[in-house]
């Protein structure tokens, strides 16, 4: 089958590779039929995510058409139309029980490097490093879905690839982003990135509940679709002197009452703090650049919330601690517990209460995706998301 591999830093290339097979009584084999870019691909593209090794299948957001299942598979059967979670959860273990899936205790076969790293280890993952279990991913012709009972969602005939393909990761992470803010009728959610999932948490914030939500990023095009897909007020970072300043202007003094940072590791932000950051990570003394989340803590309002659903992948600097204990912030954040909003999701946009292929603004044969990847990675093209159409 045909398949996009990571080869080094910014290659990636369509291989012809084995076709997956099942392993366990659990496993099911899809075939893919429609799989993305996500911005976090982009971390394991630029470097920044360790672990990689050459020939690695990339990808965690895909759908596609279940061709072969385990003997122990009893929910799906060859035919069904699926939407894969990008975590892979064993649906048994304890954090799985308190609905924490993206932490599974049992899917991931390297737990020991993330131990090292971060204390404990997440889940497996589908093409995102050895780190989270070195699984396949699902940029590819076919992909083999372990825990097949658990993950996917099945998806009805009527309902086009574009409208649920985000299922399995950036629609459930910018709502799981606004969810975790804690959301009051009337309240101001600042988001800092209008990326994909951040247009995804200002279209939730509104769905939660909130008053007035203000996007910030640097890209006219992507503040374009903020303002008239996803409803919100802008900021171009780029363009004002201080966007804590301009936050309290717009929050008469007050704050945003929560901050979402959609951003990451690789935040771009104010020419010294930018400097400062790249200088640190040349030197590898520290491993991610946080400008998105140090902004958005200083200007949060006393007492409220910032969530985090930027991915980071180690250690960061200049973490303003004294700021968050002092002024009584919440911070949250957490990789996406994806099987959690699946179902609830999924009736939201068969309400028509939201469409999540407004992000859509690239479609490629799954051959191109080095072209993807590179479109996506220089902003070119008004390139907001790529989908990549693999059979």
């Amino acid at each position: 089958m045909k398949a996009v591999c990571w080869e080094g830093k910014r290659t990636v290339r369509v291989e012809d590779v084995p076709d997956p097979r099942i392993l366990n009584a659990q496993d099911a084999i899809v075939r893919v039929t429609s799989t993305a870019i996500c911005g976090s691909d982009l971390h394991l593209y630029n470097g920044f995510v360790p672990s990689m090794a050459k020939g690695d299948i990339l990808g965690h957001e895909f759908m596609g058409e279940v061709v072969e299942v385990g003997p122990g598979v009893r929910r799906l059967k060859v035919g069904d139309r699926v939407v894969v979670p990008f975590p892979i959860a064993c649906g048994a273990c304890w954090t799985c029980q308190q609905q924490m899936f993206s932490l599974c205790e049992n899917t991931n076969p390297n737990a020991w490097m993330a131990e090292a790293l971060w204390g404990h280890s997440t889940s497996g993952m589908f093409g995102y490093s050895h780190l989270t279990g070195g699984y396949a991913g699902g940029q590819a012709q076919y992909a083999r879905v372990p825990f097949a009972d658990v993950g996917p969602i099945k998806i009805d005939d009527g309902l086009p690839d574009e409208k649920v393909l985000f299922l399995s990761d950036i629609l459930p992470t910018g709502y799981m982003g606004a969810e975790m803010c804690d959301i009051k009728p009337g309240q101001v959610v600042a988001v800092w990135g209008c990326g994909p999932v951040g247009q995804f948490a200002i279209a939730s914030a509104y769905l939660l509940g909130a008053e007035r939500v203000i996007a910030i990023d640097r890209f006219p095009y992507r503040l374009r679709m903020a303002r008239e897909k996803a409803k919100a007020e802008t900021i171009n970072y780029e363009e004002v002197d201080s966007v804590r300043d301009v936050l309290w202007d717009m929050t008469a003094g007050r704050g945003p009452d929560a901050c979402i940072d959609a951003v990451g590791l690789e935040a771009h932000g104010s020419p010294l703090m930018y400097a400062y950051d790249r200088t640190k990570q040349a030197l590898m003394l520290e491993s991610d650049r946080p400008l998105a989340l140090r902004e958005a803590i200083m200007a949060c309002r006393n007492g409220g919330v910032v969530s985090v659903i930027g991915v980071y992948g180690g250690f960061i600097d200049k973490f303003p601690m004294g700021s968050l204990m002092n002024r009584s912030l919440t911070i949250r954040t957490g990789q996406t517990h994806v099987h959690r909003y699946l179902k609830p999701l999924l009736e939201r946009i068969k309400n028509g209460e939201i469409d999540p292929s407004f992000v859509i603004t690239h479609r490629l044969p799954l051959e191109e995706a080095p072209r993807g990847y590179e479109i996506f990675r220089k902003k070119e093209e008004d390139c907001e998301k790529v989908v990549l159409k693999a059979s």
